[in-house]
């Protein structure tokens, strides 16, 4: 990755995170934490890796995406938005009676949507399906799946990077966003301790490739999204929550909370300062 190509990256995911505070604070609900902390996943993605085109969003050799931790919503309509396949002003109607943009990924209601997601932990097990279904028909389509960290408590997702590992899907990328932070804590422990496992070697362990990234580093995760002949790879990607506002960033809060018109203005002032 070339210094200019970094630089419009890093200036992306600045743009992006404007927007989704912007975003749920117009709507009034909506996540922040999560988005912010998965910004940079999703613009290496979509701007860098994934193989797709916004003029023709049910191009039958597209690469698939699928949002498992569907909360963060946002961050992906917005990331989409930037990259021509809403307008961005569409995002004020995020959340809104009719809108494309629903709390969840709707595929039904917005194109370029491959998998409408919500329920915890099952995002993998679609992906996974995709990624057979292109390995068999000899398609070439490369399938990328994104998690939360807190979501792989959940057993199915161990079921489906069982099945993946044992299917040899070499077309297939999952990405953990390991924030560390969760909405929600066990009784009796600190949220930071529910996903205190070493996730890589939970994914090794399945049989699958492991990299372990800075996940707010662009050039280290176009290097690492990157599928492996000899099977599923699992990127860690290592993230704060609420990445890039200082007050929101590493505070459980933020999960879901909507910024009072002061900490919108003190956020934008952050975002626009230089670097």
């Amino acid at each position: 990755m070339t210094a200019e190509e970094r630089e419009q990256l890093e200036a992306l995911c600045r743009r992006g995170r404007r927007l989704v505070i912007e975003t749920v604070r117009h709507a009034g609900a909506g996540h922040v934490g999560g988005p912010l902390s998965a910004m940079e996943i999703l613009v290496t993605l979509y701007f860098k890796v994934l193989r797709v085109d916004p003029a023709r969003p049910r191009w039958p050799e597209r690469d698939r995406f699928v949002l498992s931790k569907g909360h963060a919503s946002v961050g992906l309509y917005t990331v989409m938005a930037l990259r021509g396949y809403l307008p961005v002003e569409e995002l004020k109607t995020f959340d809104h009676m009719g809108s494309r943009l629903q709390g969840h990924p709707d595929m039904t209601a917005l194109e370029g949507l491959d998998m409408s997601t919500g329920s915890l932990g099952q995002g993998l097990s679609v992906a996974v399906g995709m990624a057979l279904g292109s390995m068999r028909l000899g398609t070439g389509v490369r399938v990328f799946c994104l998690l939360g960290d807190g979501e792989c408590q959940e057993g199915q997702v161990w079921e489906a990077a069982h099945s993946a590992a044992s299917l040899g899907l070499g077309n297939l990328v999952a990405v953990v966003d390991r924030n560390g932070l969760p909405q929600f804590a066990w009784a009796g422990r600190r949220r930071g301790e529910v996903v205190a496992w070493d996730l890589g070697r939970r994914f090794c362990a399945f049989g699958w490739q492991v990299r372990e990234v800075d996940g707010h580093d662009v050039g280290a995760l176009a290097q690492a999204l990157v599928p492996s002949p000899d099977g599923p790879v699992a990127v860690i990607a290592r993230t704060v929550k609420g990445k890039g506002v200082s007050f929101m960033e590493n505070d459980y809060s933020w999960h879901s909370r909507v910024a009072t018109a002061e900490e919108l203005a003190r956020a934008i002032a952050e975002l626009e300062a230089p670097a």
